[in-house]
């Protein structure tokens, strides 16, 4: 779980863990809502300053 928390792709860590499928490794990894409910603040904070800075105008 350290591994995903830091940041590491899931590939990389099934491949370390040994796992044949990632879908093995998915299991660990949807057992942490922490890192859930990391991911989905930053996609939204993402999604919210995308969305700003396509309705600013521009000054001239």
């Amino acid at each position: 779980m350290h591994l995903l928390e830091g940041g590491v792709n899931l590939v990389y860590i099934r491949d370390f863990l040994g796992h044949s499928s990632i879908t093995t490794t998915e299991i660990y990894a949807r057992a942490n809502p922490e890192i859930q409910r990391k991911a989905i603040e930053e996609a939204s904070a993402s999604i919210l300053r995308k969305k700003n800075m396509t309705g600013r105008k521009k000054l001239i």
